[in-house]
């Protein structure tokens, strides 16, 4: 059984972040401090994963460590992206549009590989394009997905969107009505954020290079968090091979940006979300 930091909101504690909520089981293991409870357990509380995603690197930069543990304790852990990428050349003499979603797609699966993920499920829909489909169609297929998983943890995007990318709006409207028409009694739907603390000094410079956009991310306070990961050196390691892999996308970011180099290590360290919804 693999072990993790998971701090979770204590009984009683209202989600604002989310449509509906419900309180948390207290853990033997548990203190509670108020309005918060933070506890070390074991991750495999979280069960069954499906990560729901936009594109590919997505899942390694906010949820590496969680797919990683999930297998290694013998959980299910599935991943779904919405599209393969198409429009993320970041030069286009060496990575031609025409072939970014194939190499994108061979990507994707040399990042799975790494974190030993084995169940990948692609939308298909075009980068660049989501919020122009059929809600009810993509939703439909999310849903179809989730009940076929019948997850007991669901990860997204925040209303925000992370980033505030269209494509990343739009899998957050996907996944949270889906999670409503499908998920099984007792899943829960959680939001990545970004935890208060350092990062928050960056914030301003990660905007100024198309990172974040004026409206995102959402800082959410440590205690309200639902999830709160912080890799051990060997998960920190698998997720930087993830990422890695990812090589069209990854390399060029920290080359272009060579501050983020050290930024990257810190930023990527813990995997962070708040509680959206418990289905009743």
């Amino acid at each position: 059984m693999t072990s993790g930091v998971v701090c979770r909101k204590g009984p009683g504690t209202q989600n604002r972040l989310g449509p509906s909520w419900a309180p948390l089981p207290q853990s033997p293991g548990g203190v509670d401090d108020g309005d918060a409870l933070c506890l070390g357990v074991a991750v495999d509380s979280l069960g069954t994963i499906l990560a729901v995603w936009a594109h590919p690197d997505d899942e390694a930069y906010l949820c590496a460590g969680l797919l990683a543990l999930a297998v290694q304790d013998g959980r299910r852990a599935a991943v779904v992206t919405a599209t393969r990428g198409e429009a993320g050349s970041w030069d286009e003499e060496r990575w031609p549009p025409a072939s970014m979603g194939q190499l994108r797609t061979e990507e994707m699966a040399s990042s799975l590989a790494v974190l030993a993920v084995t169940e990948h499920y692609w939308l298909d829909y075009i980068d660049g394009t989501c919020d122009l489909v059929d809600n009810a169609e993509a939703t439909a297929k999310v849903a179809a997905i989730i009940t076929d998983v019948q997850p007991d943890t669901v990860l997204t995007f925040g209303p925000e969107g992370q980033t505030g990318h269209p494509d990343h709006l739009a899998v957050h409207r996907w996944t949270t009505t889906a999670f409503e028409q499908a998920a099984p009694s007792g899943a829960r739907l959680h939001f990545s954020v970004v935890p208060a603390g350092p990062i928050e000094e960056q914030i301003d410079w990660l905007r100024e290079i198309n990172v974040f956009d004026a409206n995102s991310p959402v800082i959410a306070p440590v205690d309200e968090l639902s999830i709160n990961l912080a890799l051990t050196p060997e998960l920190m390691e698998l997720k930087t091979k993830a990422l890695e892999a990812h090589a069209s996308q990854f390399g060029p970011l920290v080359a272009n940006h060579p501050k983020l180099a050290d930024f990257m290590i810190e930023f990527n360290r813990h995997e962070t979300f708040v509680l959206a919804a418990t289905k009743p």
